[in-house]
């Protein structure tokens, strides 16, 4: 008989990032403001977008339809704050170059 091969996600445990026990039970809007905070995604939220499908993949075919939707919605709020906040950060940049020139 064969044996069953062990996935590598399932040895992965994290000591930089701590989510929160059941944080992927709540709704999308809890789960993307814990995920962009700096305590749980110290690399900003593209890391949090990261956790997030990480657990979407641990997850696979036992994750509802319902769950996986709100965790979409997740994603597609930190992504969308993560855009807002590179072009924040990009016009600040060309505003002090042309200020000083």
């Amino acid at each position: 008989m064969a044996t069953r091969r062990r996935k590598w996600s399932g040895k992965v445990k994290t000591v930089s990032t701590k989510p929160p026990k059941d944080l992927f039970t709540k709704d999308a809007a809890t789960i993307a403001r814990t995920m962009a905070r700096r305590s749980v995604s110290p690399k900003g939220a593209g890391s949090g977008v990261r956790m997030i499908q990480f657990f979407v993949n641990r997850a696979g075919r036992s994750l509802s339809a319902s769950r996986r939707r709100e965790l979409e919605k997740a994603k597609k709020l930190l992504q969308e704050w993560n855009r807002k906040a590179t072009a924040r950060k990009r016009s600040k940049r060309s505003g002090a170059r042309r200020r000083s020139s």
